[in-house]
């Protein structure tokens, strides 16, 4: 109430409903590739460069050497979403072209090459969140990227850069750790309209079109694996499949962390696991779970900064999560979770200091790796047939 004078009536307006929480687009495309012929005023170099959807007019100046019409056309099959392309110059030497994808700080204080997806944000106004290098995705260039993609709450698909086989994949995967990371072995094949022939269809851009497409349409909580790949003819690489055989090339890589691209019922991405060397998170949804949860807690408390606080402060902020937390558990993106406040947390001296710690958990969706049935022989249903032959003759 205030203590102004007034005698007369005063209607003060209180805000106190429950509070959405901002949950960022997780199916934008951050795409690093090369094409010399592009228009330069559409696609410069290393600039990030936003496109709010890939139109024909979009990929007409995307130029036809290099990766990169081939890339937008490759995701286009899949999806229509955003995707922020950074276009590097190509280089015949490969120290050269590696450094130039790689990129770094220019003499005025410019980020180039996969670095320049720091500054997307800023330039742009959007975050990217799925991140793919075709056909120059090597060990170098894949750490970088990885560095990029864990500070922008991302997540990479790369690559087993160089593999010829499965034992040389299996020693690849070995260089990583990373839970932002899943490796794919072999690529797809497609025929190139720009050539007039069949040639390789690097398979890191359709798994970052499968990626925004599930998340457009399911969720992030889903994965990539054992979906239909549009537009592809062939696979690079065949491996032995079976689902319903453990010793097969497919199910030996994936048990090593490593998904496959195989011919199916269709051509698909088959594996679901990351290169993480925490067990919380060896599957495709849970960083991504993780990730979103924590952009989406970052970014939607802005408006209780510099308040007082009280106890309804600390209600709104526990009631907003709590709601969130349920909406997508009854989506099936989460099997639970809440949001509390500890007392040892929150004591007399961290309150008097201005600081105030809320806790919350959750439990990421679980996904189907192996189904198992019992098969059993039963006679007993001989008996059941007996006794109606026997009314036959009766």
């Amino acid at each position: 109430m205030s203590d102004e004078y007034l005698h007369g009536v005063r209607v003060t307006e209180i805000a106190e409903a429950i509070r959405n929480l901002t949950v960022s687009s997780t199916s934008v495309i951050g795409l690093v590739a090369t094409a010399d012929d592009a228009d330069a005023e559409t696609f410069p170099l290393n600039k990030p460069t936003l496109l709010t959807g890939i139109t024909s007019s979009v990929i007409a100046k995307a130029g036809k050497t290099g990766t990169l019409s081939r890339a937008l056309d490759g995701i286009l099959d899949i999806t229509n979403t955003k995707v922020i392309v950074v276009r590097v110059a190509e280089n015949e030497d490969a120290d050269e072209m590696k450094a130039n994808v790689i990129g770094g700080v220019d003499e005025n204080g410019q980020y180039t090459g996969l670095k320049a997806f720091m500054v997307a944000q800023a330039v742009t106004a959007i975050k990217p969140r799925i991140f793919a290098v075709p056909k120059y995705d090597s060990q170098d260039v894949t750490t970088e990227l990885l560095t990029v993609a864990q500070k922008l709450n991302g997540f990479v698909y790369a690559s087993c850069y160089g593999c010829k086989t499965k034992e040389q994949a299996v020693q690849y995967r070995r260089q990583f750790s990373q839970r932002e990371l899943m490796l794919i072995f072999g690529d797809f094949l497609s025929f190139n309209t720009n050539t007039k022939q069949t040639e390789i269809d690097y398979a890191v851009t359709r798994a970052a079109g499968m990626r925004a497409y599930m998340d457009q349409t399911v969720g992030w909580h889903t994965a990539i694996s054992n979906k239909p790949i549009t537009g592809v003819t062939g696979v690079t690489i065949p491996l032995s499949f079976d689902i319903n055989d453990a010793a097969t090339d497919v199910n030996y890589l994936n048990e090593q962390g490593i998904t496959c691209c195989i011919n199916y019922n269709g051509y698909k991405f088959w594996g679901v696991r990351t290169c993480s060397s925490d067990k919380l998170f060896i599957y495709e949804n849970q960083p991504r779970t993780a990730q979103v949860l924590k952009d989406t807690i970052a970014q939607s408390f802005d408006w209780a900064m510099d308040k007082n606080i009280n106890i309804t402060l600390v209600k709104e902020i526990i009631e907003a999560i709590n709601a969130k937390w349920r909406y997508w558990t009854n989506e099936g993106k989460l099997v639970g979770g809440r949001s509390f406040v500890k007392k040892e947390f929150n004591d007399a001296t961290t309150l008097k200091d201005a600081k105030l710690l809320i806790g919350y958990d959750y439990c990421p969706a679980p996904l189907l790796e192996q189904l198992e049935f019992n098969q059993y022989l039963n006679d007993e249903y001989l008996v059941e047939l007996a006794d109606e032959i026997a009314k036959v003759g009766a």
